[in-house]
C-alpha cells in the first residue's frame, strides 16, 4: 500500500512539473548604458561626470485554458540599490490579462497612476538634468501608485481609443501615503494622431497635501516631422507654495532623417506656485543614432531661472555623450 501511494504521488509530481514547463515561459530582457555628461554656468562647474545604466528585467508568464495571461514581472536595477547598497530589486508586478476582460497588472513596488504615466514632458523631462544643481531647483511633483497599486486597462471597445484607471491605497491620517484613484485616455485613431488625458486624485487624509494632478499630450507626425505638446499640472493643498502648485508645458519638434538617426529641439516652462516666483524654463537640442540594439546620443540643453528666482548664477548650460545598448 505504502509503494503504491509513492508510485502515485510520484507520477502526480511529474505531471504537474510536465504542465509548468509546457505551459510557462520564463524571459529576460535589459540594457546598459555609459554616459559622460557636465554643466558650466557663473557658478562653473567644470567636472566631467561618467555615469552607468543596468537594468535586467525578468518575467515568467503562462496561458490558462479560459484565455487568461498571468504574467510575473521584476527588475534588477543597479540605480534602486538601498542606502548601504544590499538592494537593487526594483518594480515587481503580477499581470492578468484577457481580450475580453482587459489587462490588471498589481504593482507590489514600483507603477504610474493614470495620469503620472503620461506626465514624461514632450521634451522628455530636460529639467531633470538640472535638479541636483543648488538647493531648491524645481523638481516635479506626481500622483504617486506607491507600492501595491493597481493599474487596468479597459478592452478596447473603440478603434484607436485606450482607456486605462488606477487605484492606490497607501494614504492614512499620518500622511506617510496617498491614496489616489485616477483615469486616462488616449485616442490614435487617426493616422500620425495622438491625443491623450489623463488625472488623478491624492488623498493623503490631511486637506493640506490632498488633491490632483491633471495631465494633457497631443502629438502629430507628418513624414518625417512630429510636433508634440504637453501640460502637466499639480496642484493639492491650500497653500500656495511650489511644493504643493507646479504646472509644467512642453512643446518638441522631432525630424527624422533616416531609419538610424533623429533629431529633436525641445522648451519646457516650469511654473512654481510660490508667490513672487520667476518660471524655470529649459530648452535643448538632442540627436541619436541607432544601430540594431546600440543607440548613441548627444544632447545640449540650458536651464533659466532654475530655482525659480532671477539670478545670474541660476542660469545653467548641460551637454551629455551617451551610449546604450538594448539586449
Amino acid at each position: 500500500m505504502n509503494n503504491f501511494k509513492k508510485i502515485g504521488m510520484t507520477a502526480l509530481a511529474a505531471s504537474l512539473v510536465s504542465t509548468s514547463v509546457f505551459a510557462g515561459e520564463l524571459t529576460a530582457s535589459g540594457g546598459a548604458s555609459l554616459t559622460m555628461e557636465g554643466w558650466s554656468g557663473k557658478e562653473a562647474l567644470t567636472d566631467t561626470g561618467f555615469s552607468m545604466g543596468d537594468s535586467v528585467v525578468l518575467s515568467g508568464s503562462t496561458e490558462l485554458d479560459n484565455g487568461m495571461t498571468v504574467t510575473m514581472s521584476f527588475e534588477l536595477d543597479g540605480d534602486n540599490e538601498d542606502s548601504d547598497g544590499t538592494s537593487s530589486y526594483d518594480s515587481n508586478s503580477l499581470t492578468i490579462a484577457s481580450d475580453a476582460l482587459g489587462t490588471m497588472t498589481f504593482h507590489a513596488h514600483g507603477g504610474d497612476t493614470a495620469a503620472s504615466a503620461l506626465d514624461t514632458t514632450a521634451a522628455g523631462d530636460m529639467y531633470d538634468n538640472f535638479d541636483e544643481l543648488k538647493s531648491g531647483n524645481a523638481k516635479t511633483k506626481a500622483a504617486d501608485l506607491g507600492n501595491n497599486g493597481i493599474y487596468y486597462t479597459l478592452p478596447s471597445m473603440v478603434d484607436g481609443l485606450a482607456v486605462n484607471a488606477s487605484l492606490s491605497t497607501e494614504g492614512d491620517t499620518n500622511n506617510t501615503g496617498n491614496s489616489a484613484l485616477g483615469y486616462s485616455a488616449t485616442y490614435s485613431g487617426v493616422e500620425g494622431l495622438s491625443i491623450s488625458y489623463g488625472i488623478s486624485d491624492i488623498e493623503t487624509g490631511t486637506a493640506s497635501t490632498s488633491g490632483d494632478q491633471t495631465v494633457m499630450k497631443a502629438s502629430y507626425a507628418y513624414g518625417p516631422v512630429t510636433v508634440a505638446y504637453s501640460n502637466s499640472e499639480y496642484d493639492v493643498g491650500t497653500a500656495a507654495n511650489e511644493a504643493s502648485e507646479q504646472e509644467i508645458t512642453s512643446y518638441a519638434v522631432s525630424y527624422t532623417v533616416s531609419d538610424s538617426i533623429s533629431v529633436t529641439y525641445g522648451t519646457e516652462t516650469f511654473e512654481s506656485g510660490l508667490a513672487g516666483s520667476k518660471d524655470a524654463e529649459f530648452e535643448g537640442i538632442s540627436a541619436s543614432y541607432t544601430a540594431g540594439g546600440m543607440t548613441i546620443s548627444a544632447t545640449k540643453q540650458s536651464g533659466d531661472n532654475t530655482s525659480h528666482v532671477t539670478d545670474a548664477t541660476d542660469n545653467w548650460d548641460y551637454w551629455s555623450l551617451g551610449l546604450s545598448f538594448a539586449f
